[in-house]
């Protein structure tokens, strides 16, 4: 038997208290070109805001300001949760030269800024005691080996010995990938290069250049829920909507936010679910989930527990798509094991849709990639949509979904070229009906959702 929001107008009250008798499922309100339309507002705030939406820019902060005018304006109670999140954004690729010849060097990740000339100086043993600098001649640039202790220890005792800029180098034949962990460490460059590349430069006259901005920057959650429904049996939905710096991030994630957008702005007219339902646009996902592990974290057992479920929706409109369902009971073997009790009734009601449709999909694997992460770790059943990033398409994909096969499924993953020309609207479409059906499923449940 099929569920609708307004089942019984009798006992039910739309957000306009206008009387609606024959009301249509929430999947008919919804369409792929409702939820574009918000992709394309995305798009124009980051083309008006350096190319990005991330974490801690005029970019996000548009983006969130745009969300949550739309639900205002739907009738929702809107809370920005703020917080506080460490900031890093190279503005330049670094220089490393000695004489007229460059080297290939990275960034560590909170480097200080500047361009510093002076003798790169071997440090003692690893440069993880301050004995270890006895001898370093201030003013010049220490080529520290990589090892025994962490590098934001060998950089504060350069630093405090008088080095002008810090060379990490790395034990092996290639540049490191590293941080320091946090802002505030370095107020000096700081670079990694390769093991052969460090041998090379002891002795010799450098110059260092880094052009980085460093710091902590607040960011926040946009959170929205419905004014009326059991507030023990909260329905939980949520996207990030944070892009990498590269790019504007339509797929990854607008596709998810806006689907959200658009099935939280019908639900607002067609009225008001037995279940309290509330939507969250997660801020810093991509720098580590971090704005659904704020989120989660300060909840008190009463609050986690009144969660029944939690729907995640990241990058659910990818070019060369598969129909993915996160694999909440682990019965596709996809590798990270079921989610907690109740995951498997959420996979179940996702691919009850597709099947529904005459469709395929997929088991996807509870990686910990995205925002479902901090649910699952709290023992919050969890499920959710995935289109595919960066991994390669298998044959498997292929032969249900079309496309093409080994190539990824989403060839701009976390590059400047996810904008509004690398959407599916085809599976932006029957995704956002998904997303409605099982919404409705569950926010007009009366026996504790998930049920299957």
């Amino acid at each position: 038997m099929r569920h609708h929001l307004l089942a019984a107008a009798a006992v039910i009250v739309p957000f306009t208290s206008t009387p609606v008798e024959s009301p249509p499922p929430l999947a008919d309100l919804v369409s792929g070109a409702g939820a574009r339309v918000h992709l394309v507002a995305l798009q124009r705030i980051a083309d008006a805001s350096g190319g990005n939406r991330a974490a801690g820019t005029a970019g996000y902060d548009r983006s969130a300001e745009y969300v949550a005018e739309r639900l205002r304006a739907a009738g929702y109670q809107v809370a920005l949760q703020r917080f506080a999140f460490p900031y890093f954004r190279e503005t330049g690729r670094p220089t490393l030269t000695s004489g007229t010849e460059g080297h290939l060097a990275s960034t560590v990740e909170f480097s200080g800024s500047g361009d510093v000339r002076g003798r790169a100086l071997r440090v003692a043993e690893h440069g993880c005691e301050p004995g270890d600098y006895r001898g370093f001649r201030q003013g010049q640039v220490a080529l520290v080996r990589r090892g025994t202790c962490e590098f934001s220890v060998k950089t504060r005792y350069a630093q405090a010995a008088g080095a002008r800029a810090v060379i990490l180098v790395n034990n092996e034949a290639k540049v490191p990938k590293a941080t320091l962990g946090k802002p505030g460490v370095a107020r000096v460059p700081v670079v990694g290069v390769a093991q052969k590349t460090g041998a090379k430069l002891a002795g010799d006259r450098v110059r260092v250049q880094v052009r980085a901005e460093s710091g902590t920057r607040t960011t926040y959650n946009v959170i929205a829920e419905t004014p009326q429904g059991r507030a023990d049996q909260v329905v939980m939905l949520g996207a990030h909507l944070d892009s990498v710096p590269v790019g504007p991030g339509i797929n990854d994630n607008g596709s998810g936010s806006a689907a959200l957008l658009e099935v939280a702005e019908k639900l607002a007219a067609a009225g008001q679910p037995h279940n309290k339902v509330r939507f969250a646009w997660w801020g810093a996902e991509e720098l580590g989930l971090l704005g659904s592990k704020h989120y989660v974290s300060h909840l008190g057992e009463a609050a986690r527990k009144a969660i029944a479920l939690y729907l995640n929706f990241d990058m659910i409109a990818s070019k060369n798509y598969m129909y993915g369902v996160f694999d909440g009971d682990d019965s596709d073997r996809v590798g990270a094991g079921p989610g907690p009790e109740g995951s498997g009734a959420i996979e179940k009601a996702f691919r009850d849709f597709y099947a529904a449709r005459g469709l395929k999909s997929i088991g996807a694997d509870f990686t910990g990639r995205s925002d479902y992460g901090p649910f699952v770790e709290a023992g919050i059943p969890a499920g959710g949509l995935f289109t595919g990033a960066e991994e390669p398409k298998s044959k498997q994909a292929a032969a249900y979904f079309g496309g093409a096969a080994g190539v990824p499924y989403d060839s701009c993953y976390h590059k400047a070229c996810d904008t509004i020309e690398n959407v599916s609207d085809t599976a932006l479409d029957v995704n956002t009906d998904a997303i409605a059906t099982v919404l409705e499923r569950y926010a007009t449940q009366t026996s504790r959702p998930p049920q299957p």
